[in-house]
């Protein structure tokens, strides 16, 4: 594995290159980096270059400035650029908030996409009581302001029904894991404040995904079916026409069940192409 920086538009963009083959871009959900592509990014690179990314103002990823509400179509844009700089077209794999930035650059670079798998974004706008799951994020919110980070993140751990495990004990952990979990707990302020709110309230263009469909493949996990983070997914799903894919797991499903889930998301990635 090797690391690099990519300039773009008040960043520079940290992502992490390993395995051969076509150009596979990872990216993670809400205060996470390239890091949680670290079990799934083994068994993918039998068959892809993969590249996972730190997002602009996380972990390794400088903003130029001070800290700033983040944009979903910036970070499309963003991985709009690297793409290019890596070849010009590629696959992409989104997990939760990276999820709808991967439904972002499908609508508005489609030139840029070989294929998508948008596994459980979390875009709530699209579902009939988009009303009530923007009041329960503003409460998380809320709660980080009043009662601080520990108070928020239970309460948004309850409400999406216990489906997303919590951080582990960095002290029970190898060395880079250990790292990957400090800079995950050292980025969820910023998670809170700046992107929770921004991304959860972003409405996909449907119109512009209905055109690029047949290389979306939206996911969800097992564990969660029933629960919010898996209806956006399936909602989106059913207005494109689409098959609902599930993958082994949770939310967190390629973290949890790294040798599974990268197996069958090599498969699905790949499938179009052996047709």
């Amino acid at each position: 594995m090797r690391a690099a920086m990519l300039r773009v538009p008040g960043a520079r963009l940290y992502h992490e290159v390993r395995g051969e083959g076509p150009v596979l871009v990872a990216v993670p959900g809400g205060g996470g980096d390239a890091g949680v592509f670290d079990g799934i990014g083994e068994v993918l690179g039998a068959h892809f270059t993969v590249v996972a990314v730190d997002p602009r103002g996380y972990s390794r990823s400088v903003l130029d400035g001070p800290a700033e509400d983040q944009r979903v179509q910036v970070w499309s844009d963003d991985l709009s650029l690297l793409i290019e700089h890596l070849g010009g077209s590629a696959y992409v794999f989104g997990g939760s908030d990276g999820g709808i930035v991967a439904l972002d650059l499908l609508a508005r670079h489609p030139e840029r996409v070989r294929r998508v798998v948008a596994h459980e974004p979390p875009c709530v706008e699209v579902l009939p009581d988009a009303a009530e799951q923007r009041a329960f994020f503003g409460k998380v919110y809320d709660l980080f302001l009043t009662e601080g980070l520990g108070a928020a993140g239970a309460h948004m751990m309850a409400g999406i029904g216990g489906t997303l495990r919590e951080l582990p004990d960095p002290a029970s952990l190898p060395p880079r894991a250990a790292e990957r979990v400090a800079r995950a707990r050292a980025n969820m302020p910023l998670f809170m404040e700046h992107e929770l709110r921004q991304f959860t309230s972003y409405v996909p263009d449907m119109d512009a995904l209905a055109a690029g469909s047949d290389r979306l493949v939206l996911a969800a996990g097992r564990e969660t079916r029933g629960h919010l983070p898996y209806r956006p997914a399936a909602e989106l799903a059913r207005r494109l026409g689409r098959e609902l894919t599930e993958f082994p797991g949770g939310h967190g499903g390629y973290t949890e069940h790294p040798e599974e889930f990268g197996k069958q998301l090599a498969e699905v990635l790949l499938e179009p192409d052996a047709k």
